[in-house]
């Protein structure tokens, strides 16, 4: 049997174990998960992506606001398809 050591942050160590055992696993038996997933599909098990360029409760006025908007426009008449309406919300 291989070994891997790896540096990680001490939080997210502690973070990580913390997690694993509520969920009645070791870390390593977590990240042993991890790397036959990986192996097997070649591919990382989860979504990666940049930091979001706004906070949650930016995004979260931003869409607010533009409810407030596509509501008072919808309260003018001036969509007449709901393809209209989500075109202007961006979704």
């Amino acid at each position: 049997m291989a070994q891997v050591n790896i540096r990680v942050d001490d939080l997210v160590k502690a973070k990580a174990e913390s997690a694993c055992s509520d969920m009645g696993m070791s870390m390593t038996t977590a990240i042993n998960i991890f790397l036959v997933k990986l192996g097997n599909e070649r591919r990382i098990p989860f979504e990666v992506s940049a930091q979001p360029t706004i906070s949650r409760a930016e995004a979260e006025s931003l869409f607010l606001q533009k409810m407030k908007a596509a509501e008072d426009e919808v309260g003018k008449g001036n969509y007449k398809t709901s393809e209209e309406m989500h075109k202007f919300l961006g979704v």
